[in-house]
Order: C-alpha cells, then sequence, then structure tokens
C-alpha cells in the first residue's frame, strides 16, 4: 500500500514541476514573507503546511496543534480556536534565516481540492449562511454592483448574494472588493512554483493521503486524521453533484471563463475539465 502512494506523490510532484516550468518563468525568483505567508509551522515533527481553505485546513490546523503538544486530542479543539486562537506560528513570522532553514529542511505540504467545488464550498460557507464579515464587505458590493433593482433591505445587509453575482463578481477585472484566500488560487497561495513541496495531497483521498503523510513524518501512531465536518454539520458536503447543480445556474460562457479562471490550478493538480 506505501508503494502505491509513494508512486502517487512521485506522479503528482513531477505534473506540478512540468507545469511549473512549462508557464511559469519565475522559478528563480527570491522567496519573500509573502510567499510563505500562508504556510503554518510545526518545529516538533518539522512540517510545513500551506493552508488553502476549503480542503481540510481546520482538520490538518488541529492535527498540527496536537503534534506540537498544544492539545491531547483533535476532538477537543473547537473552530475558534484552530481559526482564530493563533497557537500556530507562520512561517513569515521568521526572519529571512529562519524561513530558509526551515524551506530547507522541514517536509513542506499543502493539500488540494477540485477548484469548482472548493469555489462552491467557499460560496455555500460564506454566503448562504449568517456571516458578519463576508455579508457586508463582499455581500454588499457584490449586490449593488450586479443586481439590478436590488432592494434597499439587500444592498443594507449584503445577504442573500446569487452564485450567478458571486461568479460576475470573480470574473471582473475590476472587482468592486478584492480577492478572498477563500477563492484565490492555490497557485497564488502556496506558490508552488518558487517553493518545491514535498507532499502533495487531495481532499478527494484525504483519509489515504493524509494518514500516509503522518506514517512519513513519524506520527504517535495513535494520531488520525479526524473526520469530522468543521463547519455546518448538519449539511451535506459539497459534492460533484451538487457543483453541478451550481454551475448549472451559470450561462456557458461564465463556465468556461471559471475553468480558465482557475486553468493554472486544473492543470498543475492534474484534475479534468468539468
Amino acid at each position: 500500500k506505501w508503494k502505491s502512494l509513494y508512486q502517487i506523490q512521485r506522479e503528482r510532484k513531477r505534473i506540478m514541476r512540468e507545469t511549473c516550468s512549462k508557464y511559469k518563468s519565475n522559478n528563480r525568483r527570491i522567496i519573500t514573507p509573502y510567499h510563505v505567508s500562508r504556510i503554518f509551522v510545526e518545529d516538533k515533527y518539522r512540517v510545513l503546511y500551506c493552508e488553502v481553505p476549503k480542503a481540510g485546513c481546520s482538520n490538518w490546523k488541529r492535527v498540527l496543534m496536537v503534534l506540537n503538544g498544544l492539545a491531547s486530542s483533535t476532538k477537543d479543539i473547537q473552530h475558534n480556536t484552530v481559526h482564530y486562537g493563533n497557537y500556530l506560528k507562520r512561517l513569515d513570522g521568521f526572519d529571512h534565516k529562519g524561513i530558509y532553514h526551515r524551506l530547507n529542511t522541514y517536509t513542506k505540504m499543502l493539500f488540494i481540492r477540485e477548484p469548482f467545488e472548493k469555489l462552491v464550498s467557499a460560496f455555500r460557507d460564506k454566503f448562504e449562511h449568517p456571516n458578519n464579515y463576508y455579508h457586508p464587505v463582499f455581500g454588499k458590493a457584490i449586490i449593488s454592483r450586479y443586481r439590478v433593482n436590488a432592494t434597499k433591505e439587500a444592498l443594507r445587509t449584503g445577504s442573500g448574494v446569487k452564485f450567478k453575482e458571486f461568479i460576475q463578481y470573480l470574473l471582473d477585472v475590476h472587482r468592486p472588493v478584492g480577492m478572498d484566500i477563500h477563492w484565490d488560487h492555490v497557485n497564488r497561495l502556496c506558490s508552488p512554483c518558487l517553493i518545491d513541496y514535498d507532499f502533495v495531497g487531495k481532499f478527494e483521498s484525504m483519509e489515504e493521503d493524509a494518514n500516509f503523510f503522518l506514517h512519513l513524518i513519524g506520527a504517535p501512531q495513535n494520531l488520525t486524521f479526524p473526520k469530522f465536518k468543521d463547519r455546518h454539520s448538519d449539511e451535506e458536503r459539497t459534492t460533484t453533484k451538487i457543483t453541478q447543480q451550481y454551475f448549472a445556474q451559470l450561462s456557458p460562457s461564465q463556465r468556461q471563463r471559471s475553468y480558465d479562471f482557475y486553468y493554472m490550478d486544473y492543470l498543475m493538480f492534474n484534475y479534468s475539465k468539468p
């Protein structure tokens, strides 16, 4: 079993490197703190984890906290503790020497997810549930720009953004509000063409990949990757079928442009065109 998992890793890294050398000219660029700002550091087991939202990141942070001795079990750690507790160090918090030392000696990993599914998962989480950041900041701007005859209430609260409006915002070169890590490209978040990741896991094979990774770094035997869904746990996870239902609301040209938008992620991580 390990043998086939090693083989899968070799193949994923090969495709990633080939895509980088074909499309990117920045292979020799200097790595700045900006490039490593999404990377979390676990010094005990010497792990660097690049956070990709909606691809198991809450549970990965729980695992890192347990490895670090900050908690005895992943079950004990609340969502807010994971994301707002600042228990984990980020790589950009170290000086130049500290950054390079860790990049050169630690095991670097990231976990990714099919780009459209990741996008729909982020949309459902941020816009279909009460949210006191995404509705006022993104929702208001999206509704006022893309909704004809929007009601005063919608403009005031920013709630009720439709998927089609969200996609209009995403594809707009003059976006009314900036980008957000939940729908940015993995390519931009983790700089895989500058940083040579040792391990590339996929959300679709999470359990197998995660436990293989824990085996590779010599984690305690009793630590396994948690299976629980972190937010809105009574709601079905975003599946291929659910994703298709959302994309069915778009025109063929919007679907094509959404694919073009995530083209590098599709290519680099070997996901087939939906």
